[in-house]
């Protein structure tokens, strides 16, 4: 958890708005892009994102950036929950 907080704590001081999720199996987002760059990341569980076209599964200790505009979609991947946080450039802080 020291690790999870750790890198909350980073990301708020370079500017960005982080929110922490718990995602149950199954769970599914659809085509979106989001308007913002964003990071994605996993503590623990199984995370598939495809972003542009690129299939990216995440892992425990794995992330990615993902563009403004881009097209995503992303799923759990088996029987574990992912916990993880979604952090996006907070635009009033800059």
């Amino acid at each position: 958890m020291n690790v999870l907080l750790n890198l909350l704590g980073k990301l708020e001081v370079e500017g960005y708005q982080v929110s922490m999720h718990l995602l149950a199996p199954g769970t599914v987002f659809g085509e979106h892009s989001p308007c913002e760059p964003r990071i994605d990341a996993v503590f623990s569980g199984r995370l598939r994102i495809v972003v542009g076209g690129q299939v990216n599964e995440l892992g425990p200790g794995d992330w990615i950036e993902i563009p403004a505009g881009v097209t995503m979609t992303a799923e759990v991947v088996g029987d574990e929950p992912v916990l993880g946080l979604d952090a996006a450039r907070d635009h009033a802080a800059a």
